[in-house]
């Protein structure tokens, strides 16, 4: 009779056992058991074969899966194997293109409904998770749990072969393909590949020519997001890093970082040839010429090679000449990035500007 009245709560939605210490309530006293753990901090299943606990017996078995005796659901496309059979029918997906749950606003179709859920927002504008600390809110929970550690400072997935640690599991299987030298994402252009996904797509973007984020204040068109918002603070003047140590604003990380070196003295770039350090890799790579006896810069109306800009400054003006615009290792022009220079008159200085090489190309940095 009493499995009978539960049975019936599941289509009448009756929730009689109701929590004390918030607003929930549950068609069953278990369900309520379970949830009053979530406010006494108490967890009592352990898993006998490492160190989690859990709230749920439930929870307790769908985790004892994970090790790897439990993977009881094989895939017959690959050799991968599951804890779960749900997890199974959604890689198989992966294998057969299957799409079930189509988004009812425009035409995008996703594997698994938790995905589709998400989209949704996109078009909702939903944001349900707000961080405490900032006025920031987001889509995912994933992305609202990554951010709120940068408040807090947790780096809670550890690299097995170094000592870095990161804030989420992609950050950390991205690092780890770097001391096994995997690069999975590989171009079909050309031959480079690349660790990151997101890496892939911009690197693609070079051979197609696609700018798709253009600036609202000009008609400039950008390749990546990131670039259009460095660009657009040249038209608000917004700088947003700022020093811990001074009181100096810059419109890019990039630059905050250089700059903080000269307050902590770090100089992480050694020279492998002799003891000297640099703050800036540039720098040393500009180092390194005087052992190499490499020369790169051309005098425009002579043959005279120079290992530095600084080297031929004064040949120059007596010259009265003006410095090549072809380099003569690569024959390729100088192509200047606006969007990586932090352009604040009072701050740069035209003599700092180095030159580095990149892709055969010479760019323009600060």
């Amino acid at each position: 009779m009493c499995n009978l009245k539960r049975r019936n709560r599941i289509h009448t939605r009756e929730k009689p056992y109701r929590c004390s210490q918030c607003d929930k309530s549950f068609t069953n006293m278990s369900g309520l058991k379970s949830h009053t753990r979530v406010h006494t901090g108490e967890i009592p299943y352990q898993c006998s074969h490492c160190d989690k606990s859990f709230t749920d017996m439930s929870y307790l078995k769908r985790h004892n899966r994970i090790h790897p005796s439990e993977k009881a659901y094989q895939c017959s496309h690959c050799d991968k194997s599951f804890t779960l059979k749900s997890n199974l029918i959604r890689h198989t997906r992966i294998h057969t293109g299957e799409k079930p749950y189509q988004c009812s606003q425009c035409d995008m179709s996703f594997t698994d409904m938790s995905d589709l859920k998400s989209h949704t927002r996109v078009h909702t504008g939903e944001r349900p998770y707000q961080c405490s600390h900032c006025e920031k809110s987001f889509t995912h929970n994933s992305t609202f749990k990554r951010h709120t550690r940068i408040h807090t400072g947790e780096k809670p997935y550890q690299c097995s072969q170094c000592d870095k640690s990161f804030t989420g599991t992609s950050g950390l299987k991205g690092h780890t393909r770097v001391h096994i030298g995997e690069r999975q994402y590989q171009c079909s252009h050309c031959d480079k590949s690349f660790i990151w996904r997101n890496a892939l797509k911009s690197h693609i973007r070079i051979h197609t020519g696609k700018k798709t984020y253009q600036c609202s204040q000009c008609e400039k068109y950008f390749t990546e997001k990131t670039n259009l918002k460095k660009h657009t603070r040249l038209h608000t003047g917004e700088t947003p890093y700022q020093c811990s140590h001074c009181y100096k604003f810059f419109k890019q990380m990039l630059v905050l970082k250089r700059h903080t070196k000269i307050h902590t003295r770090d100089k992480p770039y050694q020279c492998s040839q002799c003891d000297k350090s640099f703050t800036k890799k540039i720098t040393l790579k500009s180092h390194t010429r005087i052992h190499t006896g490499e020369k790169l810069f051309h005098l425009g109306q002579c043959d005279k090679l120079y290992i530095e800009k600084q080297s031929y400054t004064e040949d120059e003006k007596q010259m009265d000449c003006k410095i090549s615009d072809t380099c003569i290792l690569s024959e390729s022009k100088f192509e200047i990035k606006e969007e990586e220079i932090d352009i604040k008159t009072s701050e740069t200085d035209i003599s700092e500007l180095n030159f580095k090489i990149k892709d055969e190309q010479l760019y323009l940095y600060e």
